[in-house]
């Protein structure tokens, strides 16, 4: 079972310290964060933390198959086009 592409790129955002859940599905109207759409799936949401100190840009992966969730690793780069 494969998640869906939602998109063949990072998602550059300035995250303040706290908890989040990233969408491994692909399927959430709010990627990069899950917004429940996965029921049903197979998939779980991954929860992740951003630790207290100076806010700075985290690159999300927005394709879903980056090898080290939920940060981007490029494998956008290397998807088929379909």
């Amino acid at each position: 079972m494969q998640p869906e592409i939602p998109m063949r790129a990072a998602c550059p955002l300035d995250l303040e310290p706290g908890d989040y859940l990233w969408c491994a599905c692909g399927r959430s109207r709010r990627q990069p964060f899950c917004d429940g759409s996965h029921e049903g799936s197979g998939f779980s949401p991954l929860p992740f933390t951003i630790k207290p100190g100076r806010v700075r840009t985290h690159w999300l992966c927005g394709c879903k198959h980056t090898r080290h969730p939920p940060f981007c690793d490029a494998s956008h780069n290397r998807l088929p086009r379909s």
